[in-house]
């Protein structure tokens, strides 16, 4: 489908476990390089496909509460996403608690309620899992599985943070990602507030994405309107009456 998905090795430390159809060569670079441990950034299947099989071989896992509960029981997801990347497995085996000393977990919902990213302080560098993606995007999953509204504050506090190094979890290293995350929540905020006017005027969710993007892409065709632009302001209109 064109897409890829990074899973980074720092410190002895394993960000994200991949796709579960990956599952083989992941095991085969545990073997040669025996990680300390493996940090979760969120439940999506392209992030966490692969915690069942790590835990089963006693990986240590640093993993969120919620996102913990999530792999457990995963969420069903349209045939795109199996056919992409292959369905994880539950979680059924026992998790071994891990921390690293120089790596910090940050709260950044949005893309997903209990997303995160990897913060190491001392090299200024952040492992940003699916909080950039890139400036423009706009097609998300169904609200309330992402807000748009809370991305914003998620983009501004990793930028705040000023990271001379930025690894997506999609795009590798994104160059000046200072910039780059600023020009994203800049962009997300005025097209927010571009779509809060249209719903005051009343116009509905398809002449929204009419008006403001052109319509729809072909991913939203592909994917039956599951990750879309209908769906993009659909998350903005969710939260409308609380911004």
């Amino acid at each position: 489908m064109g897409f890829s998905v990074s899973t980074y090795a720092v410190r002895g430390v394993l960000v994200d476990t991949a796709f579960h159809d990956v599952r083989a060569d992941l095991g085969a670079w545990i073997g040669a390089n025996k990680p300390d441990g493996a940090i979760v950034t969120h439940h999506h299947e392209d992030h966490a496909g692969n915690v069942e099989f790590l835990a089963a071989r006693g990986v240590p896992l640093w993993i969120a509460p919620e996102t913990l509960a999530k792999v457990r029981s995963p969420e069903s997801i349209l045939w795109y996403r199996r056919w992409c990347w292959g369905a994880q497995a539950p979680l059924t085996s026992p998790v071994t608690p891990f921390a690293h000393p120089s790596l910090e977990l940050i709260h950044t919902p949005g893309h997903s309620t209990e997303h995160h990213v990897v913060w190491d302080a001392e090299r200024e560098t952040v492992f940003g899992a699916d909080l950039f993606l890139g400036v423009k995007v706009r097609v998300t999953h169904p609200w309330p599985r992402e807000d748009v509204r809370a991305q914003i504050a998620s983009i501004r506090k990793v930028a705040a943070l000023k990271p001379k190094r930025y690894f997506d979890g999609h795009r590798g290293l994104v160059p000046d990602a200072v910039a780059q995350l600023t020009a994203k929540a800049d962009w997300t905020e005025d097209t927010v507030g571009a779509i809060d006017a249209l719903i005051d005027r009343g116009l509905d969710d398809r002449e929204i994405v009419k008006s403001l993007f052109g319509g729809e892409d072909r991913w939203s065709l592909v994917t039956n309107y599951d990750y879309s632009r209908r769906n993009y302001v659909g998350s903005v209109r969710g939260t409308h009456a609380g911004r």
